[in-house]
């Protein structure tokens, strides 16, 4: 390089040191923390160095509660035992309070690492450090909306002793955040009870607290005994006036069995289906009003017959929903299904669940089936 006047020249080699130190740190910063999961950014952390500073890496993170640590490795491996190699370095990764998430050991053959090399390990282990605790605090995240999801969910209220119910929740996978899905059930008088199924709009721990708000409102409102379409109007009006509050789809049916009717009343939300007792599906055909928590209101009832031979089912959109394909087809493909005649809601729901294989849905699934119960003959 030239020299300017009063400064001294850098050495060529020192130059070509700096450049490629630079190189690596953008490196580092493209290929590790590409996933916000603790196996995926041990072992890129591991590539990396031992692509870029090293011919062998091995990183081991502490689990908690006494679990085992995890390790990832790459390179000649066999280079790691301290005996193997000149040149090793082990550095700890620190956590953001202090505490030390685990250690990190590399090798070489050949040198020393020089003060720039050991400089790109050092930040490419603190880089991983800092998505190690993102991960973690994501992972409790996840944790304590899904164990807060799972308890409201499976804790309906219960309905009048003469409807069978059956009741699933399923999230949307182990690294996907829980959304606002839920049931519910609420007794009436008169042997009357009300089925509830809602999705709040999102995922993550504020959706399952909005879910929880809009359950309690919910169960205050249908307390007054209003017919559904009046139960979703004063609800729509509860939460329109909480702005903070996330705007949700809401599909409600009373059921009752001395008359042999379902009331229902739709907030945005998919129709449900009804099973026949031969086990044929039919998707019931209701109006359907704008999401809770616009304030709009409009929400206007259906009425149809239901016998013990019927099985209702509601669900959430992350049942029938497929990435790319039109709704319509979706719930054509649920209404196309064929269950073992005289299906209980036990049944139904499971039945469902695997022919649609719901367990590996892209979104929650919350699912809520239904039936009157024999009377017994006098």
């Amino acid at each position: 390089m030239a020299e300017r006047a009063g400064e001294r020249a850098v050495p060529a080699e020192e130059y070509e040191a700096v450049l490629a130190r630079l190189d690596a740190l953008e490196h580092a910063a493209a290929e590790i923390g590409t996933a916000l999961d603790e196996r995926t950014v041990c072992a890129e952390l591991a590539a990396f160095l031992a692509r870029w500073a090293a011919d062998a890496a091995l990183v081991e993170l502490a689990m908690p509660d006494g679990a085992p640590p995890l390790h990832a490795a790459a390179g000649e491996t066999a280079l790691l035992d301290d005996s193997a190699a000149p040149a090793v370095l082990v550095l700890p990764m620190p956590a953001r309070d202090g505490r030390e998430l685990g250690r990190v050991r590399v090798a070489r053959t050949g040198r020393a690492f020089t003060a720039h090399e050991s400089a790109v390990v050092a930040h490419a282990v603190r880089l991983a450090a800092v998505h190690l605790g993102h991960a973690r605090r994501l992972a409790a995240t996840e944790a304590t909306a899904l164990h807060l999801q799972r308890a409201l969910v499976a804790e309906p209220g219960r309905p009048h002793p003469n409807l069978e119910i059956a009741g699933r929740y399923l999230p949307a996978g182990a690294r996907t955040l829980v959304g606002g899905d839920w049931f519910e059930t609420v007794r009436l008088h008169f042997g009357r009870s009300l089925l509830v199924v809602g999705d709040v709009m999102g995922h993550g721990l504020d959706a399952a607290v909005d879910m929880n708000a809009y359950r309690g409102a919910l169960r205050e409102v249908a307390a007054t005994d209003l017919p559904p379409h009046r139960v979703l109007r004063q609800l729509d009006a509860v939460v329109a006036g909480d702005e903070g509050r996330r705007p949700a789809t809401c599909l409600l049916i009373q059921v009752d069995p001395a008359r042999s009717t379902a009331t229902f009343a739709s907030a945005g939300h998919l129709p449900p289906v009804v099973f026949a007792a031969d086990g044929t599906a039919e998707l019931v055909d209701l109006p359907v009003g704008p999401p809770l928590g616009t304030g709009l209101g409009g929400y206007e009832p259906a009425v149809r017959t239901v016998t013990p031979a019927d099985t209702l089912l509601m669900f959430t959109d992350g049942l029938v929903e497929r990435r790319g394909e039109d709704i319509d087809h979706s719930l054509a493909r649920l209404a196309a299904l064929r269950l073992p005649p005289g299906s209980g809601p036990e049944a139904a729901v499971d039945e469902v669940l695997r022919r649609l294989d719901a367990h590996t849905a892209e979104d929650d699934v919350a699912v809520l089936a239904a039936r009157v119960r024999e009377r017994p003959a006098p």
